[in-house]
């Protein structure tokens, strides 16, 4: 009955997004026109269509492979409205769809930092670019090396993509770990960590830098799946019944912006700062672990559990 379950899911999925990429798709030429108030009416249709495929998507899971999000947070003030850098521990590519679905039409549209060359990608190039997903550019030690006058060139480079974003907020997503979360990777970094991988300071510094002072603030969302890390496929097919995510809010603090290329003191307090962040994110996963082991229990219900 799973696989069923789970390749009517999928067929659906499939449908939904054709339906949704092809007026992405159709639409994306015009933005190309150097007309401004076109161009931005044509940009809130592409984002209507890309958040209506996330509803729809959130549709078929209910009808077809329902999940009880358990929410911990406190309260917090989320806005479509203001500019974000969202975080989040990495286990499963069912991470994306989480966050899509407990932060869709709450914030702006995410959007993800993609390598310079997926614009190549058929199609969906057009897509994300079409959807202003900012494209980046990251050279190698040996590049550099080489050639030192591109030192700063990706960062400048990238600047120059987000330089859109001035004009409407958006939320950018990070996965600071830089790969998702496996017991062999996690013994192979000594991660002193229980529930998560060593941090990737410098992707997020690029990130912060390359935006400047147009995100204000950090969405650090922490998921922990009931049982053990599901793929895309159980998810489909129904197996995972529970997931716990914890949303917290806050202002970037002033030690998180500066020249983490050129400045050493800079790099040193960001990864201390990042490394208190990620202590504090282990904390609370821990805590929803042992929620979670309360629930399989029933001893006790969740506190802001909710099934939308």
């Amino acid at each position: 009955m799973s696989f069923v379950r789970g390749c009517l899911a999928f067929v659906l999925w499939f449908i939904n997004l054709l339906f949704w990429v092809i007026p992405i798709i159709v639409l994306s030429p015009i933005k190309l026109l150097p007309i401004k108030k076109l161009q931005s009416i044509c940009s809130a249709l592409l984002v209507f269509c890309a958040s209506s495929w996330i509803r729809v998507n959130v549709i078929i899971e209910r009808l077809i492979h329902p999940v009880n999000i358990h929410l911990h947070s406190a309260d917090i003030e989320l806005s479509e409205k203001e500019w974000y850098m969202v975080l989040a521990n990495h286990q499963s590519w069912v991470d994306i769809l989480i966050l899509q679905r407990v932060l869709n039409k709450k914030i702006p549209f995410l959007k993800f930092f993609l390598k310079k060359e997926l614009i190549f990608v058929p199609f969906l190039g057009m897509a994300w670019w079409a959807l202003d997903f900012p494209f980046m550019r990251r050279y190698t030690s040996a590049q550099l090396k080489k050639n030192p006058k591109l030192r700063g060139k990706d960062i400048e480079v990238t600047r120059k993509a987000c330089a859109k974003f001035k004009s409407s907020p958006v939320s950018v997503m990070n996965f600071v770990e830089g790969t998702r979360l496996t017991a062999a990777k996690h013994g192979k970094q000594s991660s002193p960590f229980k529930h998560l991988l060593k941090p990737k300071a410098g992707g997020l510094a690029f990130a912060l830098s390359a935006l400047g002072e147009h995100i204000h603030k950090i969405v650090d969302v922490s998921i922990y799946y009931s049982g053990q890390t599901p793929s895309f496929w159980q998810y489909l097919c129904g197996e995972v019944k529970d997931v716990h995510v914890h949303i917290r809010v806050a202002d970037i603090d002033v030690k998180m912006r500066g020249d983490y290329q050129k400045d050493r003191a800079f790099k040193i307090g960001f990864q201390q700062h990042l490394t208190q962040m990620w202590t504090e994110k282990d904390a609370i996963l821990e805590s929803m672990a042992q929620s979670d082991s309360t629930i399989t229990n029933k001893s006790a219900p969740v506190v802001n559990s909710t099934s939308s």
